[in-house]
């Protein structure tokens, strides 16, 4: 009996020290503790070292005051036209009132979880299947907005939702591919048709230059050489008027009359043995035969009458 008495005893100590070693409580930073007295509320304890009264204060709910990221389970949306899409994304959420977060709400983080889904499914109804894929933004800021106006009597605070994937059915998959496939094979046909049509138009604008600096050089040249044909006759002309200025000059000059013949005769010799080199048969008319009667009649000056 009295081994009875003494476990019972030992029981109820070890119980006391239990729950005085209970009272003693250090909290960490960002980090609070929900106190309850008599089953009331009573404070809430911050970091910091704390000291609670044994079999009176209780502590009721630990919550950090960190961000917090909740996944989001897949779940099937149907969208606008008719399409299954499987869903699944994260919530990023931030208690601002351990209070409310405790006695506001039975577990604010499912709550949070089935109000993401609720919403996401009544978003992606609402649209088509390509709009659900590039307006993700759109549907994670719709839902964060949903959720952080529902969640106000929670004390907590929805920073961002995000949409980690967004899966349609296999034979959608497929046929997405297929679509894709042929706008690349599309682009590749105009992109070389564009490519084609360039070419010809450069090469056919490199031919009409081509001909247009051709038949502007065929018209410079053909100046240049009326020009130069015109100021070659012009140079002979004024060359041949001031030779025979010269011989004029020469010819009335005393002796000039006797230097013409000399030159004539002399030049007339000079011809006539090289036309007697290039032939071996020559027909000579008589009036040759008499030199100097030729010479005579060739540099015979005509006076003017008195």
């Amino acid at each position: 009996m009295e081994f009875v008495y003494l476990g019972f005893w030992t029981a109820v100590a070890i119980y006391v020290i239990y729950k005085i070693f209970r009272c003693i409580r250090i909290i960490p930073a960002q980090d609070v503790l929900i106190v309850e007295r008599l089953g009331k509320y009573s404070r809430s304890l911050r970091a910091g070292f704390h000291i609670l009264i044994p079999f009176i204060d209780r502590d009721a709910y630990y919550h950090t005051l960190k961000e917090q990221s909740i996944d989001v389970q897949p779940q099937i949306c149907i969208t606008h036209d008719n399409v299954q899409v499987k869903v699944d994304g994260v919530i990023y959420l931030k208690i601002i009132d351990p209070v409310r977060a405790s006695y506001g709400i039975e577990d604010f983080q499912f709550a949070a979880i089935q109000l993401a889904q609720t919403t996401m499914r009544s978003v992606i109804g609402t649209m088509e299947l390509d709009k659900t894929i590039g307006e993700k933004d759109l549907i994670n800021s719709t839902i964060v907005a949903a959720i952080d106006q529902a969640s106000e009597p929670w004390g907590i605070k929805v920073n961002r939702y995000e949409i980690l994937n967004i899966v349609p059915p296999k034979s959608v998959l497929d046929a997405m591919e297929k679509e894709k496939k042929a706008q690349i094979a599309k682009r590749s046909q105009v992109l070389l048709s564009e490519g084609e049509r360039d070419s010809r138009i450069n090469r056919s604008l490199g031919f009409k230059e081509e001909a247009v600096n051709k038949s502007e050089g065929e018209k410079q040249r053909r100046i240049n050489s009326a020009e130069g044909k015109a100021t070659e006759i012009e140079a002979l002309a004024v060359a041949t008027a001031k030779g025979i200025e010269a011989i004029a000059g020469a010819i009335s000059d005393q002796g000039g009359a006797s230097a013409i013949k000399l030159q004539i005769t002399k030049a007339f010799i000079q011809n006539f043995l090289h036309v007697a080199k290039e032939s071996t048969e020559i027909l000579i008319p008589a009036d040759v035969m008499n030199l100097p009667t030729l010479i005579a009649n060739l540099t015979e000056s005509k006076k003017p009458k008195a």
